[in-house]
This record gives structure tokens, C-alpha cells and sequence, in this order.
């Protein structure tokens, strides 16, 4: 028989958790102050009181008016919710309160264990949360004593058919291996400190005993309305199928490089140095896929919205009948204000909205900034993308190269074997000007064009003929092949140039 399981009022950690919480077991929530721990705790008994249950919130360390401001800062009323206040008497912080023949310690911690007991026996909640075990370990000021009061509150609330949360702020130096070992299931919560922008909060199920749950690290966010948990992304869950079809830019030219077009469930790397048109082609697909009747979004890391529509107008590709018809979004993210987690999680959204064909991420350089190690970036977009591919999306990323011209050119890290498909623009020089080219160096998916030609983003985008009369242009200082250099190029005026 299945074990019941309860939900957390947490859609993204009941994910992660494969339905929610084993019932009637008691579970550890650790985490440094500021983790959100008390947040979740609500949380959790929000979701017992909204279902009918009887739900109790010890707290040890913040008063009850604490408690009421902090629910009022998430638009909660937890009038229903039974808060019980274990903190010291006024009277015993004098001198004359203090006990003599005893150590207070020992009269406390048999005062406090009394009182919780009392309080659950009377209230008979299905669902309890005591704030924080930090308090009891002062009390109890013996680790052994302190194991043997967790023992004995397990086997108390064992028999008392309800789910308990002990919420520890880990103020002790030393990780409580011996409270995890005891507790039914560990929830980790973490701050990862940045040098620039919001920390990223991540948590971890470190163990649920005897049930299945998603390992690994996850994103999660403190919103008003509560946690926001984003569950690690595995592409391997997920295996809807799609249509196989070509997916044309508008611009034939493109089209042909690719072979008649790029396939839908593939990937996209169009790299280059800056400002030489990434961007501006890849806008053209999404451009292209609303006038089809299609959904596009574009996820802008490094430009405005602002700007991006203002160049596009310029070069006569108008966006804004396509974004008021709602077929084409364009999204400004900010990698100083959000997680990796996140940031997978609105892809992840738009994706199973059943509309969106088209997604654009511009630029990599900018989802690199949001992760808080480059060595990461790799495995995060291997899942995202495969899962998008497995979607039947067409995924375009743009990757910003370092340098402008020459043998030099650099990526900040090498994403291109993570890709289906490849295009490669430069810069070159010839003529006396700085002229662009572009070229498909791989295609998973079928037969491409080898040649490099020639780009122009003047009125539109416009692509030239393959440039045979050169060599060496990708290293962008060509040499004239003086023999393959076609008859109308090599006089003007009837005269050799």
C-alpha cells in the first residue's frame, strides 16, 4: 500500500518531494537565518488549515506578533492558524526568578518539553511546527541529553498521528549529523552570497527516508506570497514527441545555408563578435514564426526592450503589430536579480503553455553572469536544452565572442558541441571596409551549405553570394584568389582593379 503523503502548500517543493511529505512523521528543516525556513513553515500549515486540519506553530524564539507581521508581509490571514508562545517569563530574567538548588537549565527544558506536550495532547493538531530546536539546544546545553529530548519528542508525536517540523537555524558550530540521522526526512536551505546582486537561495533534500524524491540543488526564491521553489530540471522525465518540420527565417538566402531551414527540436548557437548582426537574425526567425500564426519569446540579458525594437524598425523588420497580436513576446531579464532556477523555470512555463514554437535566449554571455561558476553552464543548458528539443522547440542562442577581428576571437566558454546546429558570423576586411560574413559550420539534423557569404543589414538582412574570390575570411583578413575571382570583379571600367 502507498505511503499517504500531505502536500506542503509548495507546488515546487511537492515536485521535488513526488507528491509531498510521507504523513505522520517528524522532518528537520535546517537552515542559516534569512533561508526562509518560517516562511515555509507557514506555508505548510496553511495548506493543513485550507484542507480542514488542526495545525499548531511552536515557537521557542519569535513572539506570536512577529509571527503576525511577517504572514502580514505575504498577504496572509493566519487567524486560524494556532500559534503557541514558549519564550522566558519577564519574572524569570530578574535575579530573584532565578533557581538556586537546580540548574535553571534543567527546570527549563522540563518546563518547555512539559508545555509543548500539554499543548499538542489538547489541541490534537495533524500538523505541528516547533521554532526553533536552537532554543532547546541551550537548554538542554549537553549533546547527549539534547539527542535523548529529540528521541523522546519523535516517539511522543509518533503516536500522535501528525507531521511535526523542527525548524533549526543551525547556530551551533558543528553540522547536527546525529539530528538527521533521527529525523524522518532533512530539508536543507542555503545563501549563496554574490558579489553583485541578490543572494541565490538554493535547497536540498538530503534525505527522505524509505521514498523517492528529486536529489541534487534547487533554486527557490522568497516572493510576497511565500516560497517560490524551482525543482532541478531533468530531461530524461519528460518524452511528449512532436512534428518534424524545417523552420524558415524569412530570408531565403538563410534558408539555403541551412539546407531549406533549421529543424524544429533543435538548438541554435549563432556566435560572433559584437554587433555583427546575432541578434538581428535572430529576431528574424521569431519575427518570421508570428507571422506564421506562431508563438515566439525573447529573452533579452543584455539590451533593452526599447532598443532592440527601435534597431529592428530600422532595418525594416516592424515588431510591434506581432507583439500587440501577443504572438511575439519580448522578456528584459536582469542576471543580477535571478537564479539560474528561475530563469529555467519561466522557460519551462512558456514552453508547456502549448503555444510557444520559438524561444531566443540573447545572450548567453548574460545567462553566464547569473550562474555563480562558469563550470556550471554547461550542464544547466545541456538539461534545458534537451528538454526543449524533446518539446519540439526551435531554441536560438546567441554567444557574444571577445575581439572584433582578426585570429583572436574568444568565447567566454565553449558551448558549441551542446548545440545541434552552428552558425558563425565575422567580420572582415576588404575594399577598404569592414563587411560581414556568415557560414554554417554544423547540422546535426541534415545537409548544410559549406560557403561563406557575404551579410548586409542595411534595409533588412540581406545575404549575398558565396565569396569565392577570397581566402582566409573567417580570419578576418582575407586574401584575393585572383583565379577564382569573378569576371565582374576583377575589372571596373575596363580596368583591373
Amino acid at each position: 500500500m502507498p505511503e499517504k503523503r500531505i502536500a506542503t502548500g509548495i507546488a515546487g517543493l511537492d515536485d521535488i518531494l513526488s507528491g509531498g511529505l510521507p504523513a505522520e512523521h517528524l522532518y528537520l528543516v535546517e537552515g542559516d537565518p534569512g533561508t526562509g525556513k518560517t516562511t515555509l513553515a507557514l506555508q505548510f500549515l496553511m495548506q493543513g488549515v485550507d484542507a480542514g486540519e488542526s495545525c499548531l506553530y511552536i515557537t521557542l524564539s519569535e513572539s506570536k506578533a512577529e509571527l503576525l507581521l511577517a504572514a502580514q508581509s505575504h498577504g496572509w490571514n493566519i487567524d486560524n492558524l494556532e500559534i503557541f508562545e514558549l519564550l522566558p517569563d519577564e519574572r524569570s530574567l530578574r535575579p530573584e526568578g532565578q533557581y538556586t538548588v537546580f540548574h535553571p537549565s534543567e527546570v527549563e527544558l522540563a518546563d518547555t518539553t512539559k508545555a509543548v506536550l500539554e499543548q499538542v495532547e489538547k489541541l490534537k493538531p495533524k500538523r505541528v511546527v516547533i521554532d526553533s530546536l536552537s532554543e532547546l539546544r541551550m537548554l538542554a546545553q549537553d549533546p547527549l541529553r539534547y539527542r535523548r529530548q529529540i528521541l523522546a519528542f519523535k516517539q511522543f508525536f509518533a503516536g500522535s498521528c501528525c507531521t511535526v517540523l523542527l525548524l533549526d537555524d543551525r547556530t551551533s558550530t558543528d553540522r547536527d549529523l546525529q539530528l538527521q540521522s533521527i529525523a524522518h526526512g532533512v530539508l536543507s536551505m542555503q545563501n549563496l552570497a554574490r558579489e553583485y546582486g541578490i543572494k541565490r537561495r538554493r535547497m536540498e533534500v538530503i534525505k527522505l527516508r524509505g521514498s523517492s524524491f528529486r536529489e541534487g540543488f534547487h533554486d527557490y526564491s522568497i516572493r510576497k506570497g511565500g516560497l517560490e521553489i524551482y525543482p532541478r530540471l531533468i530531461a530524461a522525465e519528460h518524452h511528449p514527441g512532436f512534428r518534424h518540420e524545417k523552420l524558415l527565417s524569412g530570408v531565403a538566402e538563410i534558408d539555403a545555408l541551412w539546407g531549406g531551414g533549421v529543424d524544429r527540436g533543435t538548438s541554435t548557437l549563432i556566435m560572433g563578435p559584437a554587433g555583427c548582426g546575432k541578434s538581428t537574425i535572430a529576431a528574424g526567425y521569431a519575427i518570421a514564426a508570428a507571422k506564421r500564426g506562431e508563438h515566439a519569446i525573447i529573452y533579452l540579458f543584455d539590451e533593452g526592450v526599447n532598443t532592440m525594437l527601435a534597431r529592428l524598425a530600422g532595418l525594416g523588420m516592424d515588431a510591434d503589430e506581432q507583439i500587440k497580436t501577443g504572438r511575439l513576446v519580448l522578456e528584459q531579464i536582469d542576471p543580477a536579480e535571478l537564479s539560474p532556477g528561475e530563469f529555467v523555470a519561466r522557460i519551462r512555463q512558456r514552453a508547456k503553455d502549448g503555444k510557444t514554437r520559438v524561444i531566443i535566449i540573447d545572450s548567453l554571455n548574460g545567462f553566464l553572469n547569473a550562474m555563480p561558476g562558469e563550470q556550471f553552464l554547461a550542464i544547466q543548458l545541456h538539461e534545458l536544452l534537451t528538454y526543449l528539443n524533446q518539446l519540439g522547440m526551435a531554441t536560438f542562442m546567441v554567444l557574444a565572442q571577445h575581439g572584433l577581428i582578426g585570429r583572436d576571437m574568444q568565447s567566454v566558454v565553449d558551448v558549441s558541441y551542446l548545440a545541434d546546429s552552428v552558425l558563425l558570423l565575422r567580420y572582415f576586411e576588404a575594399d577598404g571596409e569592414v563587411k560581414q560574413a556568415m557560414s554554417v559550420l554544423k547540422k546535426r539534423s541534415g545537409g548544410h551549405e559549406r560557403s561563406i557569404r557575404e551579410l548586409k543589414l542595411n534595409d533588412g538582412i540581406k545575404v549575398g553570394r558565396p565569396l569565392l574570390e577570397f581566402r582566409g575570411v573567417l580570419s578576418g583578413i582575407p586574401e584575393r584568389d585572383q583565379e577564382r575571382e569573378p569576371a565582374t570583379a576583377k575589372t571596373r571600367n575596363g580596368r583591373k582593379r
